[in-house]
């Protein structure tokens, strides 16, 4: 039998209670575990659905605030109370409660930015009622800007004790400020007046073909009405562009040798498309003519005064005419521009009625005026010279009548190669011709027939020649002083016509032959320039005849300037930082009609510049310079 155990049960600890509410949540969890898991939404006490009421609100809340929209709107628009007396915060909804604090009121600024007084009349706001701005800020009139305690900005206030202003007033007196330091230009201002009521123009003043006007594919006349208009009211305002010594004609300063007082101005605004062959000042207007292969002509007031520097007053382009020549006409009264280009015809432009007429032949010299590329002007005007086609042992120079633009003559000359340049005397009556074996001649344009010959010592190669100076005695060889004749090895002769003189020919000088019009037929140069050793290709006079401008394109910064009568080459001028270029072009201007004084020059009592210099390369650029005595 087996062994019987007997448990001692006196020692056991009684069971585990379990809460009731533990029993309660055990069993409801269980059950609702049963019940496919359904969430049970549990009660909420007095404390907790107060809270919730008074941060989400309740839709009783909501109602009373709808209704309470629209009264509350009209109380803040009449400026009454809201609160009366007994009343507490249970019916105002809570966003009532809070508000945005975002700066200063709108009135508040306006109120600042307007105070009291004579000084903001209607006279303050007719700039903003007549261009009235695209877009507002808001936040400029809720800025506050403090006048009296920032010491740069004291300059705006209106009276002493002027202080906060807003952020609108504060542009606006900025840009008076601004309008004070740098006024408006006067060709601005006119350009910008309202145009006057335009009548209509007569058959024979329109723009047409029958005209004259080429209306053929190769002619492109950028705005014709836009470009024409403004230039004739510019030259009959031509006084208010050129400020003159009506006391008198001042007397021109001597500049000194060796040492050139030259100032850089502001540059020519925008760069061409294309390289500048050709450059000129208009004699009597500050206006400047630039074209090159890009078959555009540029016309440009000069005028360094910021903000817009020496701005295009139009241009002119002509479809598949690369220009190689243009120039105005030298009279005063004469508002046309001529233009040429590697062509069998040239254009000329007329400035003041906006026309444009071709001329395609040169009748009964067809064959030797295959080109019309090279042509030039004479002083007084008269005539046109147009550089034929080479021949075997010679060339031709065909003159027209500028007028007519009818043939007139022709220049014959015997020369190895062709010519190389011509140049006008000085009163337009005869043309100096270079030859390319070196031979220079004076032909006479009046009496149609040769003056003289001459030879340039040592020329290699001649490429072109100028003219400037007076001799003192107009009846003879034009009244030129200096001839500068460039040769393809960089050597520049200069030679004095003075010396040529009855009155100065030494007892030494028997090469002065009575038929070669006084002329010795191998003149000595007063000076030998070896300063540059590439070809030469440009040689300018200044009006004067003080400055001679030689320069090569073939090498970057080939340019010097040469001081007369001592024929010296300056020293200070250009330097290794002068940013030249490859030049293609040169021209002088007369400062005294130019006219580009300005207030601006300070702590000078020499500021009137008595020269232009103008100098434009390969990269499309003009840059200019003030030469002053």
């Amino acid at each position: 039998m087996a062994p019987i155990t007997v448990l001692d049960r006196s020692e056991e600890q009684a069971p585990f209670q379990l809460p009731p509410d533990f029993a309660r949540y055990d069993s409801e969890s269980a059950a609702s575990a049963s019940a496919s898991d359904d969430d049970v939404e549990m009660q909420k006490d007095a404390a907790e659905e107060e809270l919730e009421r008074l941060v989400f609100g309740d839709r009783t809340g909501f109602r009373e605030g709808i209704k309470n929209f629209g009264g509350r709107g009209e109380v803040a628009v009449a400026g009454e109370e809201l609160e009366e007396e007994g009343s507490d915060l249970d019916n105002v909804a809570d966003a009532d409660l809070f508000f945005t604090d975002s700066g200063p009121d709108a009135n508040t600024g306006r109120a600042l930015a307007l105070p009291p007084g004579p000084e903001n009349s209607d006279e303050d706001f007719a700039d903003a009622a007549r261009d009235a701005p695209a877009w507002q800020d808001s936040d400029d009139e809720r800025m506050v800007v403090s006048l009296a305690s920032v010491p740069r900005l004291r300059k705006l206030r209106k009276t002493e004790d002027e202080d906060l202003i807003n952020g609108k007033e504060y542009a606006r007196r900025l840009r008076r400020q601004f309008e004070r330091l740098y006024p408006t230009p006067d060709w601005a201002v006119s350009a910008t007046r309202r145009p006057s009521k335009k009548r209509k123009m007569p058959e024979h003043e329109t723009l047409s073909a029958d005209e004259g006007v080429s209306s053929d594919d190769d002619m492109d006349v950028d705005d014709v009405d836009l470009s024409a208009q403004p230039l004739a009211k510019l030259l009959k305002d031509a006084d208010s562009l050129t400020r003159r010594d009506t006391t008198g004609t001042a007397k021109r300063r001597k500049l000194r040798p060796e040492v050139l007082d030259i100032q850089r101005t502001k540059d020519i605004s925008g760069m061409q498309p294309s390289a500048i062959t050709s450059l000129s000042f208009h004699p009597t207007l500050p206006l400047l003519l630039s074209s090159g292969p890009s078959s555009t002509l540029y016309l440009h007031h000069v005028q360094p005064i910021p903000p817009n520097s020496n701005p295009l007053l139009t241009s002119l382009h002509i479809k598949g005419t690369p220009l190689t020549t243009t120039a105005f006409h030298p009279s005063p009264s004469d508002s046309r521009i001529f233009l040429s280009a590697r062509r069998r015809y040239f254009h000329v432009w007329n400035l003041a009625t906006g026309t444009v007429e071709k001329v395609t032949r040169v009748y009964g010299h067809q064959q030797e005026q295959r080109t019309m590329e090279r042509f030039a002007l004479s002083p007084n005007g008269r005539y046109m010279a147009l550089l034929g086609s080479a021949r075997k042992g010679g060339g031709y120079i065909n003159i027209l009548d500028a007028r007519t633009l009818q043939w007139q003559s022709q220049a014959r000359i015997e020369s190895r190669g062709g010519i190389a340049d011509f140049a006008w005397w000085a009163d337009g009556n005869g043309l100096t011709i270079a030859g390319k074996n070196g031979e220079v001649s004076e032909w006479d344009a009046v009496a149609q027939r040769l003056r003289a010959r001459w030879v340039d010592e040592g020329a290699v190669g001649t490429s072109v020649v100028a003219l400037g100076g007076r001799s003192g005695r107009d009846d003879w060889l034009g009244g030129d002083r200096w001839v500068a004749v460039g040769s393809s090895s960089g050597i520049v002769n200069i030679y004095d016509r003075r010396a040529w003189l009855p009155a100065n020919r030494k007892p030494t000088d028997h090469h002065n032959d009575p038929a070669n019009g006084g002329v010795p037929a191998a003149p000595s140069p007063v000076k030998v320039l070896d300063q540059l050793t590439t070809p030469i290709s440009h040689l300018r006079f200044s009006p004067d005849g003080q400055l001679l401008a030689m320069a090569s394109r073939w090498k970057k910064d080939a340019l010097r300037l040469v001081h007369l009568p001592s024929c010296t080459v300056y020293r200070n001028w250009p330097t290794n930082a002068t940013p030249l270029g490859r030049i293609t072009a040169v021209a002088f201007g007369d400062a005294a009609a130019v006219s580009t004084v300005t207030e601006e020059h300070e702590g000078r009592d020499d500021v009137g510049a008595e020269l232009l210099l103008a100098v434009a390369n390969e990269q499309g650029k003009i840059r200019m310079w003030e030469i002053r005595a």
